[in-house]
């Protein structure tokens, strides 16, 4: 963690509730109530609220934007995928504590209420743009409690599978479903630095500026090192120039070729003799110019055969480390946990 800079936050909890057994105030989200107080503790919601444009004009409005922003995503934390059961969550003991205000003495926001808001006013360009931000603004702030000695950005994009005619979605013919495609990108810490919802038939690399400048610029000042690995959407030439001009060291998969191929084709063929159990890797770097490279680069190839295989399993990664194969393979495959933090955010 670091050496810790300022006092860490502590939890306070609210004294004002209290553990009853009554029929009429049952609730089976007490659970949230813990995040409300962890939320107030880091100031989460309120910083991310107040920078929004509250697009209501009418002069009865209940609840702020804060309170519905912080319903909206206590909603989806406990599990209810819309809106349609806010009409039953807002009469809830624990939602109406988690949402705070006016919820505490009355009740919290109601289905209407909530579908105005999540189709209004997150929605325009200039709350769209600050709510894109808040990430790195949280991550900024944990920065100040550990010592930041390098940073590692992986880039990965997810499938958000729709129903119904959603706004924005559209078929992808390779995940086979009417979906959204966003990209992700991730520090090593599992923190997400950016994310940007994007239509379902839009290629892996698409829009992969808006993703990545905005992180580049937070963490230009840092004198530390930096690294970024990304899969074979992010091999484009335009992409290593940004990166190698920013000073970050790369490691990047690259799909196969004959002429790549031709480069191991040593490796390729099958030992002479009684095939191993165990796999038989190989390791091998050289350097290599696409048609659409300004200049030759490295290319780490990991080579494995495996038993009962009849050709082997090939993988490339162009980089600018000066690392060994071995180490830089080893470096790319590790962005495995960027999959897998996708996979635990979309898990209720």
């Amino acid at each position: 963690m670091g050496d810790c800079r300022t006092d860490p936050p502590r939890v306070d909890f609210d004294r004002q509730i209290e553990l009853e057994f009554h029929g009429s105030t049952v609730t089976s989200d007490a659970g949230l109530l813990a995040y409300r107080e962890l939320d107030d503790a880091l100031d989460l919601t309120t910083p991310a609220a107040s920078g929004s444009y509250d697009t209501r004009t009418g002069k009865n409005t209940q609840h702020g934007p804060d309170a519905l922003l912080r319903q909206s995503i206590s909603s989806r934390r406990a599990g209810y995928e819309d809106v349609n059961d806010a009409e039953r969550r807002c009469v809830d003991p624990a939602m109406r504590a988690v949402v705070g205000g006016r919820a505490t003495e009355r009740t919290a926001a109601s289905t209407s209420d909530m579908a105005r808001f999540e189709t209004g006013t997150p929605s325009t360009r200039e709350n769209l743009k600050h709510l894109s931000d808040v990430s790195g603004r949280w991550i900024d702030r944990a920065h100040r409690h550990r010592t930041l000695t390098k940073l590692v950005l992986d880039m990965d994009s997810s499938v958000s599978e729709t129903y119904g005619r959603r706004q924005g979605s559209a078929y992808d013919g390779h995940f086979a479903c009417t979906c959204y495609h966003p990209p992700f990108l991730f520090d090593q810490f599992g923190d997400v630095e950016r994310v940007m919802l994007r239509r379902g038939n839009h290629a892996g690399a698409t829009f992969w500026r808006r993703v990545l400048l905005p992180v580049i610029d937070r963490y230009r000042g840092r004198d530390i090192p930096k690294f970024f690995r990304g899969d074979s959407a992010s091999a484009l030439p335009k992409r290593f120039a940004l990166l190698e001009r920013e000073g970050f060291r790369y490691a990047i998969r690259r799909k196969s070729n004959a002429v790549r191929e031709r480069r191991i084709a040593r490796r390729m063929t099958r030992p002479v003799g009684r095939p191993s159990h165990e796999p038989k890797v190989f390791y091998r770097g050289f350097r290599d110019r696409a048609g659409s490279w300004d200049q030759p680069r490295r290319v780490a190839v990991k080579i494995a055969g495996h038993a009962g295989e009849l050709f082997p399993r090939v993988g490339f990664v162009v980089t600018n480390l000066k690392w060994r194969a071995r180490r830089v393979v080893r470096f790319y495959n590790q962005r495995g946990t960027a999959e897998q933090w996708i996979k635990e955010g979309r898990t209720p």
